[in-house]
């Protein structure tokens, strides 16, 4: 048990750092040979936190937990809008400044109601991997796209603090060998926290869907976590919030995407029902929380409810052992 323990402790630990070294590493690569630094931040940066989720994603799909994929990309979403919104929003109110960022909730919700649908009839298939890929390069392009358009009446503040991401004058040789490291660790990380999460939900006799939405999804969060702390302890609100709804709208999407794609097949009924209904209200719930105070701050309050409903789920995952 102490094995599996450290297994899962150590294997997250090199998980979240190998894959900022990936992001690093690929940013770097991407400026030195010559793409926009506004196409860079809002590609590899913008998606670079979610990189956990999608390692863990795939590994859980090679190993045959299918369980634990969707598990892992549910409870994620529903951990970065509960927990660490919310945990966030207790440190400092945040203001929601940014049009692109209006832009991309309403597409986070929809991508949930995507995803819902496609999961509804109990499998993840092939065919829905297809369909959520297909989306999440419309959806990305899209974005990138407006954003270029008018890049230069440029004035919001997300696109410009995700544009401020991006690393300069990275010698070509540093780039390449983070980024190989990471490429080289990201699976290995992977494989232990996966494995070590597996044995010791045996031990205690949870599933692979509860396992997925607890100990992994928030492990695989904790970019998310770092990245709005400090967003907002540098008055970057927007950068923020963003992290949060643009990994949410990444792992709906693409991430989801490759358990089916590599290994598809029947899910637990209770991740297309109980998790799914949690993970739509919880992606409403930025929407709705602007919208009721026709402001857009995310005040102390509101967090604090986030975090209630992140401890109810808990609560609940536990208690009925999924």
């Amino acid at each position: 048990m102490l094995l599996n323990l450290l297994m899962l402790l150590g294997g997250l630990l090199l998980l979240v750092w190998s894959a900022d070294r990936f992001v690093y590493g690929a940013a770097a690569l991407a400026r030195n040979l010559g793409l926009p630094p506004l196409i860079i931040g809002l590609t590899i940066v913008s998606m670079g936190s979610s990189a956990p989720e999608a390692m863990v994603a795939t590994t859980a799909a090679l190993g045959g937990y299918l369980d634990t994929a969707v598990g892992n990309v549910v409870g994620s979403n529903i951990t970065n809008i509960t927990l660490i919104l919310g945990a966030t929003a207790l440190l400092r109110p945040m203001v929601v400044g940014s049009s692109t960022l209006m832009k991309e909730m309403p597409l986070m919700l929809a991508g949930t109601v995507l995803a819902g649908y496609l999961m509804h009839d109990l499998m993840l298939d092939f065919s829905d991997g297809v369909i959520l890929m297909a989306a999440f390069i419309v959806v990305i392009s899209g974005l990138t796209w407006s954003a270029w358009r008018n890049r230069d009446n440029m004035t919001d503040p997300m696109v410009a603090e995700s544009e401020a991401e991006v690393p300069d004058d990275v010698p070509m040789g540093k780039a390449v060998l983070w980024l190989l490291v990471g490429m080289a660790l990201l699976p290995v990380a992977s494989n232990l926290m996966v494995d070590g999460a597996v044995y010791i939900a045996k031990w205690f006799g949870l599933s692979d869907l509860v396992i997925g939405l607890t100990i992994i999804a928030v492990g695989t969060s904790l970019p998310e976590l770092a990245a709005c702390i400090a967003g907002v302890l540098k008055n970057e609100d927007d950068l923020a919030i963003g992290n949060v709804v643009g990994s949410n709208l990444f792992n709906i999407l693409a991430v989801l995407a490759l358990p089916a794609l590599i290994a598809g097949g029947p899910i637990n009924e209770l991740a297309a029902g109980r998790d799914f209904y949690v993970m739509l209200g919880t992606s409403l719930a930025p929407l709705l929380l602007l919208w009721l105070k026709r402001s857009r701050t995310i005040g102390r309050i509101e967090g604090g409810l986030l975090l209630i409903c992140f401890i109810a789920y808990q609560v609940i995952l536990f208690t009925q052992a999924g």
